[in-house]
C-alpha cells in the first residue's frame, strides 16, 4: 500500500472523528468546521496588527503597487491554464510519475519531489508563506477601516494549510472597492516580496560562500556494471584514476578515455580505494542505430560490447582503435549477438540545409564516417574537424544511408552562435549507442549550484545578461531543480543539499564561509524553500477563480466595469462574469491535475 492510500486513509478517519464530535456538540467554540477542514479562531494578535497598520499611506502605496502585478498574474494564470486545458485536450500526455495527480500536494514523502529528509525546511516555508499571506489580509483590512472579525489556521488534520483572517463581512461591504482589492491583493504581494528577497539572499552571499568540492560526483552507479562489481555507490567521490588526480567530472571522462588498461584503481574521496575490472556497457541505444535491434537495451536487457571485428575491446579507447580505419564493423555483445554496420555519428538532415538536396538525404538518419577523409566516429569528432573550417568551404561527406555508402560535396554553412555547420543534427553516441566501460552516472554538481545561484544564463547559453532579465532567469532555474529529472537531461532532483549530496558541495571562501558546511547548507536550504513556496503560493492565490484572492480581484474589477455599464443588472451580469471565469479555471485545473490519467488510452 502506497503513502497516498495511507494519507486518504487516515484523513477519512480523522474526518470520521470530527463528526462524532460535533455531532456531540464536544468541539470547542473556537474550532469551526468547513467541509473537511477544520478552522481555529482567535482574536489574538489584533493589537499588533493595530500597530503595524498606523502608516497607511505607506500601505495604500504598496497595495496599489501590488494590485498591478496581481492583476497582471491574473490575467497571464487565465491564458497560460487554458493553453495548457487545450494542449491536454488535443495531445494528451501519457501517465507517468510527472503528471501524477499527488504531485500537485505540498506534502513530502507523498509528493516524489518532494522528499522528507527536507520536510523541516518546507514546513518553515510554508509556515513562513501563510504568516506574510495572511499578515497582508489583516494590515490592508485595518488600512482600509475594515474590522477583523477573527484570525487563525485551517488545518487537515494535522496538517495546517492555510491561514486566513476573516473581515467583518458588513465592514467589508461598506469599504470602498479599492480598499477591497488592495486588501484581497496584499497577501500575493507579501509572498512575491518574501521571494525577492528569499533568492536575492540565496543567490549573493549563501551560494556566494559555497564551492563544488574537487572530485567526479558520483549520482548513480548502472545497472550491471563494472562500478556495481567493484562498489562504487551514489554520493561517492572519485578524486584519482591510477596516479591521475580527478579535479571535477569532465577530468573522469577525459582520463578514461585516454587510458585503455581494462583494470583500473580507483581513489575515493574518503581514501579508500577500489579496482574496476572495465567492460562497455551500453547504457542507450537510438532505435534509428545501423546496430539496431541486435545491440538495443532495456532496464531489463543490458548488452555489454566485447568484441569489435574479433579484436576484444573492454575501454573506449580501445573501441576507438578497433573502427579507426574501419567505418563499417562488427560488433558482437556478452551474450554472443554479433551485428554489422558502419560505425560513426548517427545524424538527422536539416530539410533547409545544402545537404539535404544531395542523395544521401534520401536514407535519414544517416551515418557520417568522415569529412575530407578524415575519420568521425562520434559527435565530438565532427564539431572538432568542422572547426578547422570555415563557413562557405566545400568538403566533402562520406556518409552511410539505407546501408549505402555516399560521398557528397556540401557547402558548410553557420549556426545561429556562429559554429561552422554541415546542416546535421548528431545523435549522442557512436552510431546512436553510447556506453561506458566504468557504469558511474555523474552528479551534475558544479551546474546545479550555478543555478542555486541565479546563473541560469551560465547552465544554458542564453542572451540573458541585463540584471533583471539574469535575475528572473535565475529565479527559473531554480523552480525547476525540484523537478530535474523531468526537465533537464540525464539529471537528479535537487531538493537542497542533503545527505546523498552534500559530499559534493563545501564552505569555502564566501562572506558566510563562517557558518561551516552544515550551517550554510541548513541556510540555503531554507533559503530555497522559502522563495519556492512563497512563489507557488503567491501564483496559485493569483488564479482569477473563488474563493482564491484572484477570484476577489476578479470580483472587484467586474463591478467596478458593470456599474459604468446602462445595466440595470449589474450583479446578474457581475456574477454571471466571475462564474463563468471561475468555471474554466476549474475546469482548466482539472485537466491539468487529471486529464493524464482520465485521457489516456
Amino acid at each position: 500500500m502506497n503513502m497516498l492510500v495511507w494519507v486518504v486513509a487516515g484523513v477519512v478517519l480523522y474526518w470520521l472523528v470530527v463528526l462524532f464530535l460535533r455531532s456531540k456538540g464536544l468541539l470547542p467554540s473556537f474550532i469551526g468546521v468547513q467541509g473537511p477542514i477544520l478552522t481555529i479562531h482567535t482574536n489574538r494578535g489584533k493589537e499588533l496588527v493595530e500597530r503595524l497598520a498606523r502608516p497607511k499611506r505607506f500601505w495604500r502605496a504598496w497595495g496599489n503597487f501590488g494590485l498591478g502585478i496581481a492583476l497582471v498574474i491574473m490575467l497571464g494564470s487565465f491564458f497560460l491554464l487554458v493553453l495548457q486545458a487545450v494542449f491536454i485536450l488535443q495531445n494528451p500526455p501519457s501517465p507517468s510519475t510527472a503528471t501524477q495527480p499527488r504531485n500537485v500536494l505540498v506534502i513530502p514523502g507523498v509528493n516524489p519531489f518532494l522528499p522528507l529528509s527536507v520536510a523541516g525546511e518546507i514546513l518553515l516555508g510554508l509556515f513562513v508563506g501563510l504568516v506574510v499571506h495572511e499578515g497582508g489580509h489583516a494590515i490592508m483590512c485595518r488600512v482600509g477601516d475594515i474590522e477583523i472579525r477573527s484570525m487563525g489556521l485551517a488545518a487537515l488534520a494535522v496538517l495546517p494549510v492555510g491561514a486566513f483572517v476573516e473581515p467583518d463581512e458588513e465592514s467589508r461591504r461598506n469599504a470602498d472597492r479599492g480598499s477591497q482589492s488592495r486588501m484581497f491583493a496584499a497577501g500575493v504581494t507579501n509572498n512575491f516580496a518574501v521571494t525577492l528577497a528569499a533568492f536575492l539572499l540565496l543567490f549573493g552571499p549563501v551560494v556566494g560562500s559555497i564551492a563544488v568540492t574537487p572530485g567526479a560526483a558520483v549520482g548513480g552507479v548502472m545497472p550491471g556494471s563494472a562500478a556495481v562489481d567493484a562498489g562504487l555507490q551514489p554520493g561517492d567521490r572519485i578524486v584519482a584514476v591510477g596516479n591521475e588526480s580527478i579535479e571535477n567530472n569532465s577530468d573522469l571522462g577525459a582520463t578514461l578515455s585516454r587510458t585503455d588498461e581494462s583494470s583500473v584503481a580507483v581513489t575515493l574521496a574518503n581514501g579508500s580505494t577500489v579496482t574496476v575490472e572495465r567492460s562497455l556497457l551500453v547504457t542507450d541505444f537510438h532505435p534509428a542505430s545501423p546496430f539496431a535491434p541486435a545491440l538495443s537495451v532495456s532496464q531489463d536487457n543490458q548488452t555489454t560490447i566485447v568484441e569489435v571485428n574479433g579484436t576484444s575491446v573492454r575501454t573506449e579507447k580501445a573501441f576507438r582503435e578497433a573502427v579507426a580505419d574501419r567505418p563499417v564493423a562488427t560488433l558482437q555483445t556478452e551474450s554472443g549477438t554479433t551485428a554489422t554496420g558502419p560505425v560513426g555519428v548517427l545524424a538527422t538532415i536539416d530539410e533547409e540545409a545544402e545537404i539535404a538536396k544531395t542523395d544521401v538525404a534520401n536514407g535519414s538518419p544517416i551515418v557520417i564516417t568522415a569529412i575530407d577523409g578524415k575519420r568521425v566516429i562520434d559527435g565530438s569528432d565532427l564539431k572538432r574537424v568542422l572547426n578547422e573550417y570555415e563557413s562557405g568551404d566545400t568538403v566533402s561527406v562520406e556518409a552511410y544511408a539505407d546501408g549505402q555508402r555516399h560521398s557528397v560535396n556540401v557547402t558548410l554553412g553557420e549556426t545561429e552562435t556562429g559554429e561552422v555547420a554541415i546542416g546535421v543534427y548528431p545523435i549522442a553516441g557512436v552510431s546512436g549507442i553510447t556506453f561506458n566501460s566504468v557504469g558511474v552516472q555523474l552528479y551534475p554538481a558544479e551546474n546545479y549550484l550555478k543555478l542555486l545561484g541565479g546563473k541560469f544564463s551560465e547552465v544554458f547559453i542564453t542572451d540573458f545578461t541585463g540584471p533583471i532579465s539574469s535575475f528572473f532567469s535565475g529565479v527559473f532555474g531554480v523552480l525547476v531543480l525540484p523537478f530535474a529529472s523531468i526537465t533537464l537531461p540525464q539529471a537528479y532532483n535537487f531538493a537542497g543539499f542533503v545527505s546523498f549530496n552534500s559530499g559534493f558541495y563545501t564552505a569555502a571562501g564566501g562572506p558566510l564561509s563562517f557558518l561551516g558546511d552544515r550551517g550554510l547548507f541548513l541556510l540555503a536550504n531554507a533559503l530555497f524553500w522559502i522563495g519556492w513556496v512563497n512563489l507557488n503560493l503567491g501564483f496559485f492565490n493569483c488564479i482569477p477563480a473563488f474563493p482564491l484572492d484572484g477570484g476577489h480581484i476578479l470580483r472587484m474589477g467586474t463591478e467596478a466595469v458593470v456599474s459604468r455599464l446602462p445595466t440595470s443588472q449589474g450583479r446578474q451580469l457581475t456574477t454571471m462574469v466571475t462564474t463563468t471565469i471561475g468555471l474554466v479555471m476549474l475546469a482548466s485545473l482539472v485537466l491539468m491535475v487529471f486529464g493524464p490519467q482520465l485521457l489516456s488510452g
